[in-house]
Formats: C-alpha cells, sequence, structure tokens
C-alpha cells in the first residue's frame, strides 16, 4: 500500500473518532442542561396525613399544580428546587400535630419536620412521607 493511502484511512479514522467525542461531549453537555432544566418541585400537606409530591418539572408552577391534585382535601404547597422535602405526623393522632420542611437535603429536611411535629404537640412523630427533587 502506497503512503498516501495508509495516510488517507489514518486520517478518515481519526475523524470518525472526533465525531464520536464530539457527540459524546453534546450528548452529556445537553443531559447537564436537562437535569438542571427540569429542576423544580413541590410538596403539598393537608390534614390527617394527606400530601402530595410533584418533582422534576421545568417550573415551579407546574409542581405545585401537580402537588396539591394528589393531596386531598384542603391543601397547603411548598416548592423546593434542588431541596428535598418531609413530611411528620403525630402516630398516635395522624389527624393531629405534624410538621413539614424543606431542606438542602435529605436529612435535614426529615429531622426538621419530625422536629416541627413535636414543637405543635406531637407524642410520636414519624416521617409520613418525602421527597426530593433534583439534586436534593
Amino acid at each position: 500500500m502506497p503512503l498516501g493511502g495508509w495516510a488517507l484511512k489514518s486520517l478518515t479514522a481519526l475523524q470518525r473518532r472526533a465525531v464520536f467525542i464530539l457527540a459524546l461531549t453534546l450528548t452529556l453537555a445537553g443531559t447537564r442542561f436537562v437535569t438542571e432544566a427540569w429542576a423544580a418541585g413541590a410538596f403539598a400537606v393537608g390534614k390527617c396525613g394527606a400530601y402530595g409530591e410533584a418533582f422534576d418539572f421545568a417550573a415551579e408552577a407546574g409542581a405545585r399544580a401537580a402537588a396539591l391534585k394528589q393531596c386531598k382535601g384542603d391543601c397547603t404547597a411548598v416548592t423546593m428546587k434542588r431541596a428535598c422535602a418531609a413530611l411528620s405526623i403525630d402516630l398516635t393522632n395522624p389527624c393531629g400535630a405534624h410538621g413539614y420542611a424543606v431542606e438542602p437535603r435529605i436529612s435535614s429536611s426529615l429531622n426538621a419536620a419530625t422536629r416541627k411535629c413535636y414543637e405543635f404537640g406531637g407524642k410520636e412523630c414519624v416521617i409520613r412521607a418525602w421527597a426530593c427533587d433534583a439534586k436534593g
């Protein structure tokens, strides 16, 4: 094979490799964009342990509406953006004291919700539900 033929085959292989690396880079960059763009969530809390959750929505309004739709009765919704929300209820009286919290990390939201349940008079507070949105 003449030297020129070998050089053409090598150039073609390098071009294919470059196109593959470019496509992989764009795919990974697109994944990061989607993750950051779809980072709105909401957590709805109602009476007697009712709750609703929505995460990875494009906007807070959509997440809030979806969470309220899942929650039965008169509910309040809080939004979470790259965070976690938790609901704690009193095991001895589910329609009594409860607490909820939104924090950057799951452990913080679980602890804060449980603490609030006890502050509002709960006797045996337990986590009823929790949800995290994106990187929460």
